[in-house]
């Protein structure tokens, strides 16, 4: 019995090899369900500091794990446990109050923009095992629950409710909101896409007061497209007459929301409005109470996002005092105001003032207190202030390719947790005692480790060992270093086919994004559609030219007023470069870019100096007066205030220059790249006499995630590269 249990297990062993050296499919690259390395779960830190929060791995149970031994030591909540007559079958995610005594759920997610949506939420009460609804008046969207878990104030119909669980009542705090008009609490389309912003309601320490801002999106122009049902729709048919879809969006120049802040006192039940003396034209990317919760802190940016300004304001009084100012001859990039982080006696703020991105701690008298971070690379990430008075940050210490986190002790010591390439990040205890660490680089997919502070390693979490033995063979990326065109470094990788023979000259693909601030040369794990073009025998390269991030504030920020410009100098003077190989074939070179880099694609391609047979095009801007506002004005300005530069970087306006053979895709239902462009460029081909081919995601919207999209986007690809380069 022993040998024959050997024999099978031998046998099996030998399937299993087999299998994962079997050659990997279109799927097995494109399709996110398949090419998707394993995670963990999110995990949340609970308020005693020791412990985390998981959901159980068949989404029924919410349950406590110990930071100190990565073991589980309880349950927080269980669906088959809850008591009374409200059950629910399923959660889509949760937010545990801060005592832990209620849990606020919700499921029936139904997606709105690229991050919010309306849902269905429920509290759940942990000492009596009931639940109940928040509203039964609707779906809720942007549901936040107060400190104490007594009341939970949400957005319906553009207007804010607060729910109050003991005495079941749900007060309206606005009446006002209407589609298209006016919107309370959460964000007009724009501000969700370009600041992030999914919900502005925030709550007072004392949890008496409820702060929110108010979009006032009446004067916004509306844009309107034919909305088609797709295949995968349910009744892919059942439209003889197509949707229409209007919403508001706010291109370069034309007017966006008027916004306001308001703070509602839950006493007097009176709303006021702060006095921020805000312009028509200013925005508040920001709001959030202080570390006492108390004085409400307000991000002011003036329209052409070079002049922000911090107020901390008293809700009360509405009497606002200023106490932080920045300027700059470009732009404030997102980095400052999206690593803001305030205590009880200061706050902590990003600033690339120096040449690189650094944090900076001031009083909130308005008086800088210390430089935390300072040398020749970037902070990238700030994780918070521990009771002793160190600072967490993640860095570029080691390389703009590589991501490093460190402690910063009281004297502006800089430690590494570990010293070493690759791309990491840290999720921490909330006494910072502990940590679990994802860590990758090109050859080694996401690994989870939960470790403490002090050094010590406590628990392998999720290693995707055989994740990495499914894609072992699979090509993959190699750094390198390339010149531009001005004779600087930049950082490069270049693919090669799994079965690699030095001795041929091999098609090139060069893959691009290049918008500003933006990185796709990382030494992190890569593994989607690219790996597929370079397993179907394409050499697939990648630059990251100037305007990209993670370097000096003058390597991003010379693109200013001139988008595509040295982006697509550089891009050519990288392919020229890595044409040079021996291996690579420079009479079949090839190009592909999505959104900003389908944008560089037709940059490239009607390039005078264009080395390229053919490229491919996919959800791409052709003219920067037909983007959104805050993104394209922050690097552009306004056309009237920089109608030379529009000209200069509009692809369309050269698209009679076009060279070689195009492939331009686009989601027919893209809320974000309109279709528009891609007609209007295509329409402008035509009209010229060029020859192009074209392909269009019916109903799809910008990302293509969903159906068999992606799967069958890079498979178009192929197509496309073997009929022009093989």
């Amino acid at each position: 019995m022993k040998k024959k249990a050997l024999i099978l297990a031998m046998l099996g062993s030998i399937a299993a090899a087999s299998a994962y050296a079997a050659p990997l499919n279109a799927e097995d690259y494109c399709d996110r369900k398949v090419n998707l390395p394993a995670g963990i779960g999110e995990m949340r830190p609970l308020s005693d500091g020791k412990t985390y929060s998981m959901v159980s791995k068949d989404g029924r149970k919410i349950e406590i794990y110990s930071y100190a031994t990565g073991q589980k030591t309880g349950t927080l909540f269980d669906l088959d446990a809850v008591k009374g007559e409200l059950k629910i079958d399923s959660f889509d995610g949760y937010q545990v109050s801060e005592n832990g005594r209620k849990i606020l759920l919700w499921n029936d997610v139904k997606g709105i923009w690229r991050y919010s949506f309306t849902a269905e939420y429920y509290v759940y009460d942990t000492m009596r095992g009931t639940m109940q609804r928040v509203s039964s008046k609707g779906a809720q969207r942007g549901a936040t629950m107060s400190h104490d878990g007594l009341r939970i104030a949400y957005v319906r119909d553009n207007n804010i409710f607060i729910s109050n669980l003991d005495y079941k009542t749900d007060i309206a705090v606005t009446t006002d909101g209407e589609v298209n008009k006016i919107i309370n609490g959460a964000p007009d389309w724009v501000y969700e896409e370009e600041f992030g912003i999914q919900c502005s309601l925030c709550w007072s320490g004392d949890d008496q007061t409820l702060a929110f801002i108010k979009w006032n999106e009446t004067d916004v122009p509306a844009y309107s497209f034919d909305d088609y049902r797709p295949y995968y729709a349910k009744d892919p048919l059942g439209d003889p007459y197509p949707a229409s879809f209007t919403y508001k969006y706010p291109l370069p120049g034309y007017p966006n929301s008027v916004v306001s802040v308001h703070a509602y006192d839950l006493n007097s039940r009176v709303t006021k409005e702060m006095q921020l003396n805000l312009g028509k034209d200013d925005y508040v990317p920001d709001i959030q109470f202080d570390g006492k919760g108390e004085k409400l802190m307000v991000v002011k940016l003036n329209r052409d996002q070079n002049d922000l300004r911090i107020f901390s304001v008293n809700p009360a009084s509405t009497v606002a005092t200023q106490v932080y100012s920045e300027q700059s001859k470009t732009w404030i990039d997102r980095d400052v105001y999206g690593m803001l982080s305030y205590g009880a006696e200061s706050f902590v703020i990003a600033s690339d003032k120096s040449g690189w991105t650094h944090l900076y701690e001031y009083s909130y008298n308005g008086r800088q207190l210390r430089q935390i971070t300072n040398g020749d690379f970037n902070v990238t990430e700030y994780y918070g202030k521990s009771a002793s008075g160190n600072h967490f940050v993640q860095t570029t210490k080691l390389g703009a390719v590589n991501r490093n986190v460190a402690i910063v002790d009281a004297k502006g010591v800089m430690k590494l947790l570990h010293d070493g390439p690759g791309w990491e990040s840290c999720k921490f205890s909330g006494d910072f005692s502990y940590y679990v660490r994802n860590w990758s680089d090109l050859n080694t997919p996401p690994q989870y480790t939960l470790w403490s502070t002090a050094g010590k390693k406590i628990k392998d979490l999720e290693m995707n060992s055989t994740y990495a033995s499914r894609y072992a063979n699979a090509p993959k990326f190699e750094l390198t270093k390339v010149k531009n065109a001005i004779g600087q470094e930049m950082d490069a990788m270049i693919m090669k086919p799994a079965d690699f023979n030095a001795s041929k000259k091999y098609p090139l693909m060069m893959y691009q994004y290049n918008g500003p601030g933006s990185q796709e040369v990382t030494n992190k794990w890569h593994l989607d559609g690219l790996n597929y073009i370079a397993q179907s025998g394409y050499i697939v390269a990648c630059v990251d030219g100037r305007g990209t991030g993670a370097r000096s504030a003058e390597w991003q920020h010379c693109v200013y007023m001139h988008l595509g410009k040295y982006e697509t100098e550089d891009q050519i003077a990288g392919a020229n470069e890595i044409a040079k190989l021996p291996y690579v074939d420079a009479s079949r070179m090839s190009l592909f870019g999505w959104s900003y880099g389908g944008y560089m694609t037709l940059m490239e391609m009607t390039s005078d100096n264009t080395p390229f047979k053919c490229g491919v095009a996919m959800a791409a801007v052709t003219d920067w007066r037909w983007y959104d506002s805050i993104y394209t004005e922050r690097f552009m300005r306004t056309p009237a205030q920089n109608e030379d530069g529009y000209a200069q970087s509009s692809a369309i306006g050269r698209s009679h220059k076009l060279k070689g053979r195009l492939l331009i895709m686009s989601g027919s239902s893209d809320d974000n790249v309109h279709f528009y462009n891609t007609l209007k460029f295509t329409s402008k081909l035509t009209y010229e006499g060029h020859l192009f081919d074209m392909m269009v995601f019916t109903g799809m919207d910008h990302s293509l995630r969903v159906s068999n999209a992606r799967t069958q986007l890079y498979k178009r690809v192929v197509d496309f590269l073997d009929t022009n380069l093989k």
